[in-house]
């Protein structure tokens, strides 16, 4: 009877530590979803990836054949983060020497913007030429049992500002695979392939999983599709670390995110190396094999996304800077630009550098939950927002004989003008049965280059919106109910909110505004998350009451 008795008293214990755990946040067991991908996509050893081979011989000349494109996509770089744009201060003066012999070679966007402040939405107007919203995209997928228990992870009474998440619409939401792109959309990868080129994506997608919305069904032959997360197994000897212990979403993450990848929708398996190497060799051996054909490379790295992982040779290179956060974030941005290194050497070793389309840009600007305040200086915001910091980044492209080496372009430019560009380039046609908002680059690039016509450029997020026209900025937002206008000319780093002072021209952008967005469509998934922003402050940076702020809706 005591033994019972002591059974009963030990599960009572247990139960009541289970209950102070998940009061208490230790959610692991219930919202940890690794043991949930493990079970649904087993992932298998290393495995070489059977990229088609193209052709042993040229069907014409290289001057004769259209350009072979390659976009090349970073994940949440900063414009600080590359030397050519006047930064380098987040890596501590490391310079991107590749990245600036793009712009060298050839065109440095000096006004080059995101097509949003998130990677989904940016993504889309890339690959399309139009604002994702007018095909109902405006958010970014994310996993539901992150976004339900969002309220939780940021419950610390420390912060300000609250999770405000509609718990009805969470139960409702829909799988995070089933969220992304229509189909219906005619991507740069459809209208090349319209010209006879082979179409190839490696890396990152982010526009939905399900056979109808990944990019076998988008216009790409191949794909080498990231499954999630790691750059390399966090225990692994080869990769350095950084956990920020002060964002919950960094600690939710490690230990659901997984170390793999799937070529043509087949088996999962797990790379041999650092991630945004990997990558790279496969980029090499992609461009090696097409050397006889027209080709499209959508080059989407990982890097430098969290979480923080270098890779140790990286790391090593670097022993000049003492903080390790630092350290590790300088690494990865050092893996991307020797991976756009590689790239182009490999151009040159194939003797195709001088009739490819080289494009280099970044998703959205750099976040603020990394906790490094330099990474989008001098501009303010982070990723998520719609400030500069948010939608500034780095924007270079070449192409030898097309666009003239050392140009600085100063017109604001824009994801949705890369589709446009590039099936310019390509000698194609732009789809004639919808709306294209983008406009073709080539002819303000070359050696006699025209005039490019002031246009609006727009950027939504449920409520929160805004829009570029001329040198005028406006943000405006439901939670907090406040306009931000600025004059870019005379205030590029957005100092000083003129909306009181210019009633007469937040009247006329307001009214552009709301012009723009009457009659789109809904979005394809509904919001039922608002993560508050601290326009100026980290997020290891403690909230004060007069802080500016803003809501990201997800």
């Amino acid at each position: 009877m005591k033994t019972h008795y002591k059974l009963g008293l030990g599960a009572a214990v247990l139960l009541a530590l289970g209950a102070l755990a998940y009061a208490n946040r230790i959610y692991v067991l219930q919202y940890s979803l690794g043991w949930y991908t493990d079970i649904l996509h087993p992932r298998a050893a290393y495995q070489e990836t059977p990229w088609v081979q193209g052709p042993q011989t040229a069907n014409a000349p290289l001057s004769q054949r259209p350009p072979n494109i390659i976009v090349i996509l970073a994940d949440d770089m900063g414009i600080n983060d590359v030397s050519t744009h006047g930064g380098g201060l987040t890596a501590e003066g490391v310079p991107t020497p590749h990245i600036d012999a793009i712009a060298r070679e050839g065109v440095r966007f000096d006004q080059g913007y995101a097509g949003s402040a998130v990677c989904t939405v940016s993504r889309a107007a890339l690959l399309t030429g139009r604002y994702p919203w007018r095909f109902g995209v405006e958010y970014t997928p994310t996993p539901g049992a992150m976004a339900r228990v969002a309220g939780e992870l940021y419950s610390d009474p420390k912060r300000l500002r609250p999770v405000i998440i509609d718990k009805a619409l969470a139960k409702e939401a829909k799988e995070f695979n089933d969220l992304g792109m229509p189909p219906s959309e005619i991507t740069m990868a459809e209208a090349l392939k319209e010209r006879g080129y082979h179409t190839m994506h490696i890396g990152k997608w982010h526009l939905g999983s399900t056979p109808e919305m990944r990019p076998n069904n988008q216009g790409f032959d191949e794909t080498l599709f990231m499954e999630s997360g790691l750059y390399l197994p966090q225990n692994d000897k080869r990769v350095v670390n950084s956990k920020q212990d002060f964002d919950p979403i960094d600690n939710f993450l490690w230990p659901n995110m997984r170390f793999g990848v799937s070529y043509n929708a087949g088996n999962w398996f797990e790379p041999n190396k650092y991630l945004t190497d990997y990558f790279t060799d496969e980029a090499v051996t992609a461009i090696q094999r097409n050397r006889n054909q027209p080709f499209f490379l959508y080059l989407a790295h990982w890097g430098v996304h969290t979480p923080l992982q270098a890779s140790k040779e990286d790391y090593d290179a670097l022993s000049n800077i003492p903080d390790h956060r630092r350290r590790v974030y300088a690494a990865m941005v050092r893996s991307v630009d020797r991976s756009v290194g590689r790239v182009l050497q490999t151009l040159k070793d194939e003797g195709l550098d001088q009739n490819t389309l080289v494009i280099f840009a970044s998703d959205n600007g750099a976040p603020g939950y990394i906790g490094i305040p330099d990474v989008n200086r001098p501009y303010r915001g982070w990723k998520l927002t719609f400030f500069e910091g948010g939608l500034r980044v780095p924007y270079v492209a070449k192409w030898p004989g097309h666009i003239a080496a050392g140009t600085q372009y100063p017109q604001p430019i824009t994801n949705i003008d890369m589709m446009p560009t590039v099936v310019a380039a390509a000698g194609g046609k732009m789809p004639t049965d919808r709306p294209i908002d983008g406009v073709n680059l080539l002819p303000f690039l070359g050696a006699k280059p025209q005039t490019q016509a002031a246009r609006t450029l727009f950027w939504r997020d449920g409520p929160y919106r805004a829009l570029r026209h001329g040198s005028w900025k406006l943000i405006s937002a439901d939670l907090p109910s406040k306009d931000w206008l600025f004059n870019l000319a005379t205030d590029p780093t957005e100092k000083v909110n003129l909306a009181a002072t210019q009633p007469q021209k937040l009247a006329e952008l307001k009214a552009e505004l709301a012009a723009h967005h009457a009659n789109m469509p809904p979005s394809r998934w509904a919001s039922f998350l608002k993560l508050p922003i601290n326009i100026d402050k980290t997020l290891d940076q403690p909230d004060a009451p007069g802080d500016e702020y803003t809501y990201w809706s997800n």
